[in-house]
């Protein structure tokens, strides 16, 4: 690619995979004023703009304080609908024509808002957005690691007559003293009942390798998401490697929270055979959705074509997709030039 506007243009036209994306994260300050106008809810800022600029956030227990309110503005089943729809109709427009949806079901039950009405407003955009936009998607359930384990399974068991409708479960929000042993139960549970697995491991967290080997020894994962520190042991590199485990990676978001859009390291995980994805986490907190934290890490960090093309495979790769959707979709790449 000769100049920065051809590498755009490239990003823009390539066929890509999300795999780490919180609904809740995709709530846009227009959005929310919206929803907050319609169910009486006080965001204490006069204007999106304002709003925005109260993002003050530096790591993670910071981010999660701003997070978990702004989220009281979604209450009824519409509400989850239209953020959903939002979302999907935003990664669609970027050429994002799969991906796979983390909601926090914990997060809405704890304030009154039945399980049914959260997921029956997300289904109801993901089967339009099938229809009317050609992405395809998927849920995932996380579960709030600073509650209770109890809780925990609870959440699981709520979602069980739901469970066609929800790929894997996942374990989110604050780390600090939460490991994922913690779980165990509930995770060998969710396994049993046909669901993929997969767990955060937030960047430069307390204990951090010690809980990604948790997370492959213990739990027994399908991904990890985030995952940057186990570039530390090069035991835990080989082993993510040999299962051919995807880490779910999100520039942008690192950047924020760490400081460090975490370019060099994304580079070593794939020198290392590491299947390293790149992805928008919370996008409407941290100002970018997938093509600019594709954008940023060539901007940035210097990545070639060749290397996001790499990472846009490997998302297709390790995404929770049958052989015959995951040929599909490797073809379509294979076919954009790439």
């Amino acid at each position: 690619m000769s100049t920065t506007n051809d590498l755009r243009a490239f990003i823009a036209q390539l066929p890509k995979a999300e795999l780490h994306v919180h609904l809740e994260g995709t709530l846009e300050p227009e959005l929310s004023f919206a929803l907050a106008a319609r169910n009486g809810v006080q965001l204490g800022h006069d204007t999106p703009e304002a709003l925005v600029a109260a993002y003050d956030f530096h790591d993670l227990p910071s981010f999660l304080a701003i997070y978990y309110k702004a989220m009281e503005v979604l209450v009824h089943e519409q509400d989850f609908y239209e953020l959903a729809w939002a979302y999907l109709v935003k990664t669609r427009s970027q050429n994002v024509l799969y991906c796979e949806m983390f909601f926090d079901p914990q997060a809405h039950t704890g304030r009154g808002v039945a399980f049914d009405t959260v997921i029956k407003g997300i289904r109801r955009a993901q089967v339009q957005a099938a229809a009317e936009l050609g992405v395809e998607s998927q849920l995932i359930m996380c579960f709030l690691r600073e509650l209770p384990a109890a809780s925990a399974m609870e959440t699981l068991i709520a979602s069980l007559p739901y469970k066609h409708w929800i790929v894997g479960v996942g374990l989110d929000s604050d780390e600090k003293n939460n490991p994922p042993i913690k779980f165990a139960a509930v995770f060998a549970r969710a396994r049993a009942e046909g669901y993929r697995l997969t767990m955060h491991c937030d960047v430069n967290q307390q204990n951090t390798l010690v809980h990604i080997g948790q997370c492959l020894d213990v739990i027994g994962v399908d991904r990890i998401d985030h995952g940057v520190n186990a570039l530390e042991d090069p035991a835990l590199c080989a082993e993510i490697a040999r299962r051919g485990l995807g880490l779910t990676v999100c520039p942008i978001s690192n950047r924020f929270v760490v400081q460090n859009l975490t370019g060099d390291e994304i580079r070593r995980m794939l020198a290392l055979g590491m299947k390293a994805t790149i992805n928008s986490d919370d996008p409407a907190y941290f100002r970018g959705y997938m093509n600019e934290n594709l954008i940023a890490l060539h901007e940035d960090a210097g990545f070639t074509a060749a290397e996001i093309t790499s990472l846009v495979r490997n998302s297709f790769e390790v995404a929770w997709l049958d052989d015959r959707r995951r040929q599909h979709y490797l073809a379509l790449l294979d076919g954009s030039g790439s």
